[in-house]
């Protein structure tokens, strides 16, 4: 597969402004032999725009959904793009996987809700999910989700070989996408592929500095802290290569973390 990060813009304003970034720049990520675009949390309607956010919330089948389904018809590859979602009453930060056929591939809401504006606003998801594309088999975990060891460790353990992380991270948390989320790919031994925004929406600055970190922790691509898009080649053989010589994956169960009875 070869995989895309996007790194847009972050004072792309509304929804018309944001898709036409992305119709503007699918020429050239297809152009670039990308099989799937990767884009930032909330991407569809923005991340940092408060109770607004509501206001911007629809369905699982809903205007973006229907966007993102010409796009890629359009343009022949999947794309993968955050979103508001509301349903029965209540609004998800989710995200959204889109097939060049229209069907939704693969979809995720947050499980993890972090301090600050987001508790106001949204539900926590629930699940973890894989489906399959270009030959990988993939999970999406939404920013907060992937610094918790435990959710890579989970989607990793049901197979997945990519992990998909839309976020939103601002320019004070540049250790986590520096160090921690490396570190995610590596003591999983799995791609993980983590997109960011660049530049200031409403007063909150991203970090940028996407990646694509490989299953032996490397960085198979990274981005600087101005809009840019990343591209690289996944290999399953660096997967297999890597769960073999660091076998996390299965010598988990051999670990007894219960005190022996002493009766």
């Amino acid at each position: 597969m070869r995989l895309a990060v996007a790194q847009p813009p972050a004072e792309l304003d509304g929804v018309r402004a944001r898709m036409g970034w992305l119709s503007d720049a699918l020429p050239g990520i297809v152009a670039k032999g990308a099989d799937l675009v990767l884009l930032p949390e909330l991407f569809a309607c923005g991340y940092n725009i408060g109770a607004h956010v509501s206001d911007q919330a629809e369905p699982r089948d809903g205007p973006t959904l229907a966007t993102l389904s010409r796009l890629a018809s359009a343009h022949g590859l999947a794309i993968h793009c955050g979103y508001a979602e509301r349903e029965n009453g209540q609004v998800y930060n989710a995200a959204l996987c889109v097939g060049p056929g229209g069907q939704i591939l693969g979809q995720h809401r947050k499980l993890a809700i972090p301090p600050g504006f987001e508790r106001a606003q949204f539900s926590a998801g629930a699940g973890c999910q894989l489906f399959e594309w270009a030959g990988f088999r993939i999970a999406t975990l939404i920013c907060y989700d992937a610094e918790f060891p435990e959710t890579v460790r989970h989607v990793a353990g049901l197979g997945a070989e990519l992990v998909l992380v839309p976020t939103a991270l601002g320019a004070e948390w540049g250790w986590v996408a520096e160090r921690m989320i490396p570190t995610r790919a590596y003591e999983n031994g799995v791609y993980l592929a983590y997109a960011n925004s660049a530049g200031v929406e409403n007063g909150l600055r991203y970090l940028g500095h996407s990646v694509i970190a490989a299953p032996n922790g490397t960085e198979a691509a990274r981005a600087g802290d101005g809009p840019e898009i990343l591209f690289a080649d996944l290999d399953k053989a660096r997967i297999t290569a890597a769960q073999a010589r660091l076998p996390y994956l299965c010598d988990r169960g051999q670990i007894r973390l219960d005190c022996p009875s002493r009766d």
